[in-house]
C-alpha cells in the first residue's frame, strides 16, 4: 500500500454505471461497518461519488466516468494510491467511454489490483477484508 499516508490506510475506488449506481450504494451501506474505519478511504468517479455521499459516506470524488474519471482511477491504480476498485457494470448497455473503462480493468490486472464487476464478487472481497482485520 504504498503511497498512503499510513501503511494501515486501504484506498477503495468506487464505480457504478448508471443503472447500477443503487445497487453499489446498497451494497456500501450493507457494509457500512467495515467502511466506517478509519482506515478505509474511498474514491469514486463524479456521479458515482456524489450518490455515494448522499448515502453519508466520506468520498472523494473525481470527475464523471465519461468526462474522464474512469481515467483518473486508472491513474491512481497505477501509481499505487488504489488498493481495490468496485467498478458496477452494466454489461448490455453501451458506453460513450468503453476505451477508459477497459484501460482501468487492463490496469488492474497489470497493476494486479482486486476489481469487482459485480456485487457477488465484491462481497468475497470485503468477506476477506474482514477476516483480515
Amino acid at each position: 500500500m504504498k503511497g498512503h499516508k499510513s501503511s494501515f490506510t486501504m484506498k477503495i475506488a468506487i464505480i457504478a454505471h448508471d443503472g447500477k449506481k443503487a445497487e453499489m450504494v446498497n451494497f456500501l451501506l450493507t457494509n457500512l461497518d467495515l467502511l466506517k474505519q478509519s482506515d478505509i478511504e474511498l474514491v469514486a468517479t463524479g456521479t458515482t461519488g456524489s450518490h455515494v455521499a448522499e448515502a453519508g459516506l466520506k468520498v472523494e470524488k473525481v470527475l464523471s466516468g465519461p468526462l474522464g474519471g474512469d481515467a483518473q482511477i486508472a491513474t491512481q491504480v497505477a501509481n499505487n494510491e488504489v488498493d481495490m476498485v468496485l467498478f458496477f457494470r452494466d454489461p448490455l448497455g453501451k458506453h460513450p467511454h468503453e476505451p477508459d473503462i477497459y484501460m482501468l480493468m487492463r490496469l488492474c490486472d497489470v497493476y494486479n489490483k482486486p476489481l469487482a464487476t459485480n456485487p457477488a464478487t465484491a462481497k468475497m472481497l470485503f468477506k476477506a477484508l474482514r477476516a483480515k482485520s
